[in-house]
């Protein structure tokens, strides 16, 4: 594609196999955002993509990431508010054919099996080393090992009579993310010999609890993300396969007639048109 569809809060940059998310760096963007500063999506990545009308006369273009394909998803469990998700994209009601005419490109390259959930995790994390200070301890993580530091005055006195703890990534079996803005958020290890280990989180030595100012989303769920990426890895899992997707001239035909709305709209200039014309008829 190589086109860029500038939103609110966010750019998105499509490539041949891939969509390259930015993000901006304004104090109006969620923090968790800023944090993670640009996200690359490859298509095998997506499930679907959606369009919806947001407010203000405003639209909404969201990619849905296949089930297993990005870590920070499947940490976050459905737990992130709507302006906090990397997927969407708040487009102005000037740009409602650029989306529907960018929800169909996207559509057109999903794979066979984008309904079914990835073989393995696809989409990038931030690298190691990663810290983030916890109400009662404080969690670091280098690659290998994830560690407990614990606090003086937040952990029980079962943390502390179990000492400071480390966990390598080879001896887990995932990890569970409660967000801090519940009233109970923490993040605990799951190890793969599940031992006898208390029900209170607090008294988990594998947990850590959030609480005010402690463990913020935008530095605990790309923490818990980058755990389960290694994770996975540890387990050396195999490669999502990558399957050519096959082009229905019609499609193809439906995808000019809608450039052609965007060129008679002016949204589209006469190079752009011709250029994505060619493309388009490349592709049969």
């Amino acid at each position: 594609m190589g086109d860029v569809l500038a939103g609110i809060q966010a750019t998105w940059e499509f490539d041949a196999d891939s969509v390259l998310i930015r993000f901006e760096r304004g104090h109006r963007t969620p923090k968790l955002l800023q944090a993670l500063r640009e996200r690359r999506i490859p298509h095998e990545a997506l499930a679907s993509v959606t369009l919806s009308p947001g407010r203000r006369g405003t639209t909404v273009l969201r990619a849905v990431p296949r089930p297993g394909a990005d870590p920070l998803m499947e940490a976050a469990a459905g737990q992130l508010k709507d302006e906090c998700d990397p997927y969407r994209l708040v487009l102005s009601p000037e740009q409602r054919l650029l989306s529907e005419f960018y929800a169909d490109e996207l559509r057109a390259v999903l794979g066979e099996d984008a309904d079914q959930p990835a073989e393995r995790y696809a989409v990038a994390v931030p690298d190691p080393p990663l810290t983030f200070k916890a109400y009662d301890g404080r969690a670091s993580f280098d690659g290998k090992n994830v560690g407990f530091r614990w606090s003086r005055t937040g952990a029980s006195s079962a943390k502390w009579k179990a000492g400071d703890q480390s966990f390598a990534v080879s001896e887990l079996s995932g990890v569970e993310w409660r967000s801090p803005d519940a009233f109970d958020g923490y993040l605990r290890l799951l190890p793969r010999a599940e031992p006898a280990r208390p029900a209170q989180v607090e008294k988990d030595p594998a947990a850590v609890l959030f609480g005010l100012r402690n463990g913020p989303v935008h530095e605990s769920l790309p923490f818990a993300a980058a755990v389960l990426e290694s994770v996975q890895r540890s387990r050396r899992a195999p490669a999502m396969a990558l399957r050519a997707v096959g082009r229905d001239p019609a499609d193809i035909a439906e995808r000019i007639r809608h450039l052609g709305e965007l060129h008679q709209a002016g949204l589209v200039t006469d190079d752009e048109f011709s250029v994505k014309k060619a493309e388009l008829l490349a592709e049969l």
